[in-house]
């Protein structure tokens, strides 16, 4: 079979990244991008040598398959005309603004038959494989996640822009739904919050306690895993991490580390790889539109208590 021939739909300060990507990918053919601002699609094109197309629906035609970068309140439109078009699809996290919205894609996806994928991109942190490899069951998670003022995606709220990468990796590590959400944050630079802070409780048992930020001065992307007999440090930023296990050594109670520092693996690349063998059939697809719909029902959920918190 010929490799599928891939398409970028916004490339802006991510978007440039996937379209990268793909053309470093044997297993694809980058056939084209699109953005509504026509000189920086074409001056991504150039660069990564593919067409500039003239419009979606132009680039839908000549693909196979597509990434959808474009800004949060766009990505329901994007990628339904894109799955709609039959095409296979991995849409940005968040999967959408509502929780209606996201239904109708998985919905059209099922219907047309095509892989749809939710781009929580830290589900392939070389980091995280760490909690992969012992049998964890986490007690407790701690996570800070912080980042600097940026005009990227100011068109949501810190809750969706940063904390939902993490709200993902822990419901992927807990198979229970969050029985109680409480939840504070507040605006800082913009109309919107800017940081927020929320505690869960789920089903199991798990507590989770999250912060993020994108009001600070440095880059803290730090998750944390407590369960019985270990202990896991995970730095997302710096793609490292390290398990603590308690051991007993000729009697005695005994630390055993285990590290993983780095490894050269991008977490875009390993994404992109992921959905295009999704794509082609050879994999189930990692990140499901279902698992983007959880995160956003989440993240509203973390949301709603905020505002609750405001009017009592």
């Amino acid at each position: 079979m010929p490799p599928p021939r891939v398409g970028v739909v916004g490339v802006g300060s991510l978007g440039q990244h996937h379209a990268r990507v793909y053309a470093g990918l044997e297993s694809v053919r980058l056939a084209g991008v699109f953005d509504i601002d026509a000189a920086r699609a074409d001056e991504v094109a150039a660069r990564y040598g593919c067409r500039a197309y003239p419009s979606l629906a132009a680039l839908i035609a000549e693909t196979d398959a597509l990434s959808v970068a474009v800004p949060t309140v766009d990505h329901h439109r994007v990628a339904a005309q894109a799955l709609d078009g039959g095409r296979h699809v991995l849409v940005e996290k968040p999967i959408s603004t509502t929780l209606e919205e996201a239904d109708e894609l998985i919905a059209l996806a099922r219907r047309r038959g095509v892989t749809l994928q939710a781009g929580h991109i830290e589900r392939f942190n070389p980091a995280l494989d760490l909690l992969r490899r012992p049998v964890v069951q986490p007690r407790f998670v701690e996570v800070h996640r912080h980042g600097s003022f940026s005009s990227r995606s100011l068109d949501i709220d810190v809750v969706l822009d940063l904390m939902i990468h993490d709200l993902d990796i822990v419901l992927s590590l807990d198979g229970s739904e969050p029985v109680q959400v409480d939840a504070v944050g507040v605006p800082v630079l913009t109309p919107r919050v800017d940081i927020a802070n929320a505690r869960l409780r789920f089903a199991s048992g798990l507590i989770a306690n999250l912060t993020a930020s994108r009001v600070s001065y440095e880059k803290v992307r730090k998750f944390r895993v407590f369960a019985p007999r270990t202990y896991v440090s995970l730095d997302f930023a710096a793609r490292a991490g390290q398990v603590y296990r308690l051991k007993e050594k000729d009697g005695q109670p005994d630390i055993e580390i285990e590290k993983v520092d780095a490894p050269e693996e991008e977490p875009l690349r390993r994404q992109l790889e992921a959905f295009v063998r999704a794509a082609r059939g050879e994999a189930p697809v990692v990140v499901s539109g279902e698992d983007g719909r959880r995160a956003l029902a989440l993240a509203h959920r973390i949301l709603a208590d905020m505002e609750k918190g405001t009017h009592d």
